[in-house]
């Protein structure tokens, strides 16, 4: 499930394990409808697989895809990632294990 993002002037296809994301926008209001100010405004764990890596590859030559694709909602760290611009947007870099779930 190889994935690559496409862009006006040229292609981004992560390597290996990788796995490029767009991390949900931060949360600017609470349940309640409460605003909150931009201090105290938190990154999102949440984001969206763009383009998946071909997978991992052992040490025996054996290629094991990734678990993920484009498309997928995943729960992220914290903090960790690669920032990445690609066409003025601001995204992630990953690797697979560095991704914590997948919502279903």
């Amino acid at each position: 499930m190889f994935r690559t993002l496409i862009t006006k002037s040229r292609s981004f296809a992560p390597l290996g394990d990788r796995v490029l994301v767009r991390r949900a926008p931060k949360e600017v209001q609470t349940a309640s409808g409460i605003y909150l100010p931009s201090a105290a405004e938190k990154n999102s764990n949440e984001g969206t697989v763009v383009a998946v890596g071909p997978g991992l590859v052992d040490a025996t030559g054996t290629l094991h895809p990734a678990n993920v694709t484009a498309g997928d909602s995943v729960l992220l760290p914290e903090y960790g990632g690669t920032k990445v611009t690609v066409e003025d947007e601001e995204m992630f870099l990953f690797r697979e294990d560095d991704i914590l779930g997948k919502f279903q």
